[in-house]
């Protein structure tokens, strides 16, 4: 072979190479270019009705917020009850992949999975700032991880309603024998704690909780405090209204299919996941707000509503039945007990700091 065939059959082999190298370049350019392109639509059902207060809020704030900070790239449709026709049906349609998302709270699923209950809120248990330093920095979302990871799905905070009130009640609670035959909508753990009692605890979906307290199909009710209760109406059919005991800082949940999460690109699954954690916050900024605004309307404009702590008597009798439940719920449920000692431990850590932050702060403004 020629000193210039030699020649010419490098330059071809650069020449191929390049072109080789080029094609490949405009294919992976082409193919980000489409990544960067598509639309990720996600379902979303939430356990309220359409244009719910501050509950439907928080899933609107984050959709929106999913939807600006991924430039369009990731939609999501929020179905509320009336859509459904589940509102206690979300862990079920979210882990069966029908829903890819949820809204609802997490102690709802007690009767499936009974360590669930533990992310909403536990009698005598943390206050909304303190469960949030648990969840973040107290090991708190990896123990609700181990939860939910053998149901395909991940729980994510939903937004704290603030300490909730102990319920409208149509008669006084003088005794701890006044519990006995009450029937209440009270779900949770406060439930099984007044059921010990001799209460009738029940659930019922939101939408139905005027119309059971008017009918006196039930005899009392716990649903959230001034922030929505006074647009509820129960101060006119219940003259009752007692502090509370049982949800000092109810955290609501997203639920998330984690099939679905995980096919997200990574910029998509940190955006929701931004997005779901500054609109939870932002509902708790939201319920303090309206809470201080309702109660402010109450005591104004409704002076006939009796305000009232429960006796000593009760208090003590519901403590005891806590204890008494608590250690139940542990026994041969090692996970129950590793959750009831991550609790135990962050509020024996955080209340000392509480007291004489906060508390000695009030305790010095008042008059």
């Amino acid at each position: 072979m020629s000193v210039i065939q030699q020649l010419l059959q490098r330059v071809w082999k650069t020449i191929t190479k390049t072109t080789v190298v080029a094609t490949i370049l405009t294919s992976l350019v082409a193919t980000n270019a489409l990544a960067a392109d598509k639309i990720y639509r996600l379902k979303l059902a939430e356990t309220w009705g359409p244009n719910f207060p501050i509950f439907g809020d928080a899933t609107k704030n984050m959709a929106k917020m999913a939807k600006e900070m991924s430039n369009g790239r990731l939609i999501i449709r929020i179905d509320s009850a009336n859509k459904h026709k589940a509102p206690l049906g979300i862990f079920d349609m979210v882990k069966s992949g029908q829903y890819d998302m949820g809204h609802s709270g997490s102690y709802y699923w007690k009767g499936k999975v009974p360590n669930t209950l533990y992310f909403t809120s536990m009698p005598f248990g943390m206050l909304p700032t303190e469960q949030y330093a648990w969840f973040y920095h107290g090991g708190g979302m990896e123990l609700m991880e181990q939860v939910y990871a053998p149901h395909n799905l991940l729980s994510f905070p939903g937004g704290n309603t603030d300490t909730q009130m102990g319920g409208w009640f149509q008669k006084e609670v003088n005794t701890v024998a006044d519990l006995k035959g009450l029937k209440m909508r009270i779900p949770g753990f406060a439930g099984e704690i007044l059921a010990e009692l001799g209460a009738k605890p029940t659930n019922i979906a939101p939408g139905e909780l005027y119309t059971s307290l008017e009918r006196r199909t039930i005899d009392a009710l716990e649903w959230v405090g001034p922030s929505l209760d006074l647009r509820m109406g129960f101060h006119k059919i219940a003259p009752y209204y007692y502090t509370g005991w049982h949800e000092p800082g109810t955290e609501l949940q997203f639920l998330v299919n984690k099939r679905k999460f995980d096919s997200l690109p990574k910029d998509l699954q940190a955006i929701l996941t931004i997005a779901m954690k500054t609109a939870a916050y932002d509902m708790y900024t939201q319920s303090k707000h309206e809470s201080g605004k309702n109660w402010a309307s109450i005591q104004q404009d409704y002076p006939d509503v009796k305000v009232k702590n429960f006796p000593e008597e009760v208090m003590a009798a519901l403590k005891t039945a806590n204890t008494k439940l608590l250690a139940k719920h542990a026994e041969g449920n090692p996970l129950a007990a590793e959750i009831q000692q991550s609790q135990a431990d962050y509020i024996k850590q955080v209340r000392p700091w509480s007291t004489i932050s906060h508390g000695a702060y009030l305790n010095s403004q008042a008059e």
